[in-house]
C-alpha cells in the first residue's frame, strides 16, 4: 500500500541541518479563577516499571480565563520523567500540572489535554482525586453554574486500553478540537474476533481500530471471504451505539485509479470514473453518517490513503514515476474527489475529516515536502473549506518508528551528519513524531486552519523484540551507526509490505504530544498489506514486487530485498502469522 518513497538527490554534502521539534513554548498559569467543578480521565498504558499516562480534564463550572493548574497525590512511589501539553512538577508524590501559554482558558464544557512518561515499581495505583484550581473534581455540575454540561460519566481508574474512557462528546452534532479527547473508541467486532482467534491476542482485542470502506459493496456489508467481513457501515455505526462509543473511525478508500505507483491496493474505480465515486460512493456513505441516529457518535473519516502525495512523487520525471499516476495528475480525479468527499462529510456536524499526509520516510525530503502540503491545500479549497479537513494523519499502514531516540538529523558521527548515511539518505526527519508536528507547522503556515490536529498511525511501529537496539552505537562510521542505533529495523526505509520484525506500536491514545490529536491504531495489526503471489480476486487487487519475500528491489528502495513475510494473502485480508509476530515484537511490550 505505501509506495516507495522519491528521493531527493544531488544536495551538498555541507547542507546545514534545520529540523522544526514539536514542543510549544510552555509558561506557568498566572492568576488563576477557582472552578466550581470538573471531571477528570486519567488512563494509562504500562509495560514492567514504566508507563504513559493521559489526563484530560473538564471544567463542568464558570469559564476559567486565568490560567488552570491541576494537582494530585500519587498514592504509590511513581515519578515523571517526561511531559508534554503542560508544565508539571513533583515534590515527592504531590503532582502539579499547569496550562501551556497558549491554553490558559478552559470555558465551560471545555477540556485540556496532557501526557507524560513515568517511572514506577510494585503496583502502578491512579490517584485517588484531583483537583482543579483547588477545587476537588467529583464529575458534579456545581449549582449556578452554565448549562449544558458534558453528560459522561466520571472516571478517575487507569486503563490500558481508551475502550473504558467516558463515552459521549459533549454537546453532539458540535465539533470539538479533538474528537479522540475523552471518548471511548468504538471496537470492531469482526477484528475482534480475528485477534482472538490467534493465541494471545485478547490481550488488545478491544483496541479501537478503523472500519475500511474499500468498495463501493463494503457500504452496505458482504458475504463470503471478503477482507472487510460481512458489516456494512450502518451496521458498524448501530454497533457503536450499542458499546456506548464515542467515537468510530472509517477509511474512505475507493478513489478512481486508486494507489496509482503500487499493485496491491489497487481499487475497483477506473481513473475516468470519478462521477460513480461521487455518486454511487460518497454520497451513500454520507447519507448514512448523516443519519440523526448517530449524532451522539463523534464519526472520524480517514481520507483517500496514499493519493495526493503520489501526484507529486511518482509521476513522469521521478524515479518509478507510472503512466496511472500521470493521468490521475492530469485529470484532477484524486484533487476533485477527495475535495467533493471532504466537502460532503464536513458538513455534517459529528464527522471529522482527517487527510493521509504519507509519512517522513516518503515526503521528508525538502523537494517533496513543500508540494505534498500544496496539493493537500489544494484538494482542501476544492471542498469549498478548508476548514473540511479537520486535520491529518501519518504512517497510515506504515512501519516508521514513533521515535528514534539515537538518530536524529542532528546527530553526527567521526564529523559526518547521520543525513550521510544510507539508511537516512539526506532525508531531513528520521522519525514519525518530529516529522507529523514538523508537517502540521507547515500546513498551517500555507493556509490551513491553526486548530488542526494530527494522528499518527501506531498500529505497526513498535519495533520491539530482542533486535530493538538500547543505546546508541559506538561505531564512528556513520552507515554503521545508524544501522546499529535505528528503531526501525526494516532493510530499506521505503519498505513497506508485511515487514518482517515488526511489532505493534503504541496503544491508542488520545493527545500524547503537542499537535497530535491521537496516536491511532488505523489499519488493524494482522490486515495483511498484499499478498506474496498472484492471488486472483474479485476486488481489484493486483500483485505487487514489494510484497514477494524473493524480490531483490529496485533502485527505489536501493536495490534492496523488500523485507516481506512470505505466504501472505491478499491485501486487508487476515494474516495471523503476520499479527503473531506483531504481538511477539510489541513496544511497549504487551
Amino acid at each position: 500500500m505505501r509506495p516507495i518513497p522519491t528521493r531527493a538527490r544531488a544536495l551538498a554534502a555541507a547542507a546545514a541541518v534545520s529540523v522544526v521539534a514539536g514542543g510549544g513554548a510552555i509558561a506557568m498559569a498566572g492568576s488563576a479563577s477557582a472552578a466550581a467543578g470538573c471531571r477528570v480521565n486519567y488512563t494509562v498504558n504500562q509495560w514492567n516499571t514504566g508507563f504513559t499516562g493521559n489526563v484530560t480534564v473538564t471544567n463542568l463550572g464558570d469559564p476559567i480565563s486565568g490560567g488552570w493548574r491541576l494537582t494530585w497525590t500519587w498514592p504509590g512511589n511513581q515519578t515523571i520523567s517526561q511531559g508534554w501539553s503542560a508544565t508539571i512538577s513533583q515534590s515527592g508524590q504531590n503532582v502539579t500540572a499547569t496550562n501551556p501559554s497558549w491554553a490558559a482558558s478552559l470555558p465551560n464544557g471545555g477540556t485540556a489535554n496532557f501526557g507524560f512518561n513515568g517511572n514506577y515499581s510494585g503496583t502502578n495505583t491512579a490517584p485517588a482525586s484531583f483537583s482543579l484550581n483547588g477545587t476537588v473534581c467529583t464529575g458534579d455540575v456545581p449549582t449556578g453554574s452554565p448549562s449544558n454540561p458534558p453528560s459522561s460519566s466520571p472516571s478517575s481508574s487507569p486503563s490500558s486500553s481508551p475502550s473504558t474512557s467516558p463515552s459521549n462528546p459533549t454537546n453532539p452534532g458540535t465539533k470539538v478540537d479533538n474528537p479522540y479527547a475523552g471518548a471511548r473508541g468504538y471496537v470492531n467486532p469482526e477484528w475482534k474476533a480475528k485477534a482472538e482467534s490467534v493465541s494471545g491476542g485478547s490481550r488488545v482485542s478491544n483496541t479501537p481500530t478503523a472500519v475500511w470502506i474499500d468498495r463501493i459493496a463494503a457500504i452496505n456489508g458482504t458475504t463470503g471471504s471478503s477482507s472487510n467481513g460481512s458489516m456494512g457501515v450502518r451496521d458498524h455505526l448501530d454497533e457503536a451505539l450499542e458499546q456506548g462509543a464515542g467515537y468510530i473511525q472509517f477509511v474512505i478508500y475507493n478513489l478512481p485509479g486508486r494507489d496509482c505507483a503500487a499493485l496491491a491496493s489497487n481499487g475497483e474505480l477506473k481513473p475516468d470514473e470519478l462521477p460513480r465515486y461521487k455518486t454511487e460512493y460518497i454520497d451513500p456513505i454520507a447519507a448514512i453518517q448523516g443519519d440523526a441516529k448517530y449524532r451522539s457518535l463523534r464519526i472520524i473519516n480517514v481520507v483517500e490513503i496514499d493519493s495526493l502525495p503520489n501526484l507529486v512523487t511518482n509521476t513522469s520525471g521521478q524515479p518509478g514515476g507510472t503512466a496511472t499516476c500521470d493521468t490521475m495528475k492530469a485529470n484532477g480525479g484524486y484533487v476533485q474527489g477527495i475535495g467533493y468527499a471532504l466537502q460532503k462529510l464536513g458538513a455534517l456536524g459529528n464527522v471529522y475529516n482527517y487527510v493521509d499526509a504519507a509519512h517522513h520516510g516518503w515526503i521528508g525530503w525538502d523537494s517533496n515536502f513543500g508540494p505534498t502540503a500544496d496539493i493537500m491545500l489544494e484538494a482542501a479549497r476544492a471542498s469549498g473549506n478548508v476548514r473540511n479537513v479537520h486535520g491529518f494523519i501519518t504512517n497510515t499502514a506504515n512501519y516508521s518508528a514513533l521515535r528514534e531516540p539515537f538518530v536524529q538529523p542532528t546527530t553526527t558521527v567521526g564529523g559526518q551528519s547521520v543525513r550521510q548515511s544510507k539508511w537516512v539518505d539526506w532525508n531531513m526527519y528520521t522519525d514519525e513524531l518530529t516529522f507529523a508536528q514538523a508537517f502540521r507547522n507547515k500546513l498551517v503556515s500555507i493556509g490551513f486552519d491553526s486548530g488542526i490536529g494530527m494522528l499518527i498511525d501506531t498500529s505497526r511501529n513498535g519495533w520491539g523484540g530482542s533486535a530493538r537496539p538500547t543505546a546508541a552505537s559506538t561505531s564512528t562510521n556513520v552507515d554503521t551507526y545508524v544501522n546499529e542505533s535505528r528503531i526501525d529495523r526494516r532493510i530499506h526505509a521505503g519498505n513497506w509490505c508485511n515487514q518482517s520484525g515488526a511489532g505493534l506500536g503504541e496503544r491508542p491514545t488520545a493527545a500524547p504530544a503537542s499537535g497530535i490529536d491521537a496516536y491511532v491504531w488505523v489499519k488493524p495489526p494482522g490486515e495483511s498489506d498484499g499478498s506474496s503471489k498472484l492471488i486472483p480476486n474479485n476486488e481489484g487487487k493486483g500483485f505487487d514486487q514489494m510484497c514477494d519475500p524473493a524480490y531483490t528491489g529496485n533502485a527505489r528502495n536501493g536495490n534492496s530485498l523488500s523485507g516481506a513475510l512470505p505466504d501472505a494473502p491478499i491485501s486487508g485480508a487476515w494474516f495471523p502469522a503476520q499479527f503473531q509476530q506483531l504481538m511477539q515484537n510489541a513496544y511497549p511490550a504487551l
